[in-house]
């Protein structure tokens, strides 16, 4: 599939920006190579299935966050769980531990917060609470 098809499913975030960072940062790593092989064969119907996946997840952490809901609450550390099965799903086998690590790098990188809190603010410390919470710490 064209990335043009891709990046149409995922309005005007452009993930090849970061391609050759990502391969440098990861590309040795096993999640990297599966992610790269799943991703090559993926249609228009997929990105566009998966774009539609993540807005769920990201709109059930919103709904939670406009609710009060503590990030360390079981509804929260259940959403998060989603949000790893989703990754597990289309990407790599994402582990708890690997799962911790994204969502540090949520908070920690201003480019992931950004992007994240797009959908709305404080998506990402959120997030990345409710992912730390459902790791154990």
């Amino acid at each position: 599939m064209a990335n043009q098809e891709m990046f149409q499913a995922f309005g005007d975030f452009n993930p090849s920006r970061y391609e050759q960072e990502a391969e440098q940062r990861w590309g040795d790593t096993a999640a990297y190579r599966e992610s790269a092989r799943r991703t090559k064969s993926y249609t228009k119907a997929d990105w566009q299935q998966i774009s539609r996946e993540g807005v769920e997840i990201n709109d059930a952490f919103l709904a939670l966050m406009a609710a009060g809901v503590p990030a360390d609450s079981p509804q929260a550390q259940a959403v998060a769980e989603s949000h790893r099965a989703h990754i597990s799903r289309w990407f790599y086998d994402c582990s708890p531990e690997i799962h911790r690590g994204l969502g540090q790098m949520y908070v920690a990188d201003p480019r992931f917060t950004q992007n994240i809190d797009r959908a709305g603010p404080g998506l990402a410390a959120y997030m990345s609470a409710a992912i730390a919470a459902k790791a154990g710490g």
